[in-house]
């Protein structure tokens, strides 16, 4: 029989384990999403638009999507960039179908997030603008020779390579081209 103290304690460290998998998780978006604008952002211009971002990152994420769009192109994935056969059958972490295609709903606290520690600025008139700054660009680099990011930081090349367009033209290609991405209701999972 257990107390009701031991109940508590119980719950505290489950509690304390989600916080602890939701922070892993928060970090794990954050690495992905400053690789995104450090190889986006040039000398003159950064990461232009929310719009660009979510769909380079659906097609980062969704890499059995990015190959549809690739083979369609006769673009080949650069060597040890291609998805696993489980990335094929899996995905990272899910996307919701919003109003412009996917979208993830941690964007703004994402962003956030790098912007309060000098990893990015973000600033712009009609649309945002993401860039990385001097610090963010030093810990993109460290980032991008890891083990764990090596293979998304080739991928992000060959999406800034074949896939550097406006928001609106990269939504255009993924309602064309992939439209069982979109084919379901708004906040339903891709």
């Amino acid at each position: 029989m257990t107390s009701a103290g031991d109940r508590l304690v119980a719950a505290a460290r489950v509690r304390d384990r989600a916080r602890r998998q939701e922070q892993r998780e928060a970090h794990y978006h954050e690495a992905r999403v400053l690789l995104l604008i450090d190889r986006f952002t040039g000398t003159r211009k950064g990461l232009e638009g929310l719009t660009k971002l979510a769909k380079l990152d659906f097609l980062l994420r969704y890499p059995a999507m990015l190959e549809r769009l690739l083979v369609e192109d006769s673009i080949a994935w650069p060597a040890g960039a291609q998805p696993t056969s489980a990335e094929r059958l899996s995905v990272e972490s899910r996307m919701t179908r919003y109003k412009y295609g996917p979208w993830d709903h941690r964007y703004y606290s994402i962003l956030g997030s790098l912007a309060a520690r000098d990893l990015i600025t973000y600033g712009g008139m009609d649309r945002a603008e993401f860039r990385i700054t001097a610090s963010g660009a030093v810990a993109a680099a460290m980032l991008a020779e890891t083990d764990e990011w090596v293979v998304v930081a080739q991928r992000i090349t060959l999406l800034k390579k074949h896939f550097n367009k406006s928001g609106t033209a990269l939504k255009t290609i993924i309602y064309d081209r992939l439209p069982d991405a979109v084919d379901r209701p708004w906040r339903m999972e891709i």
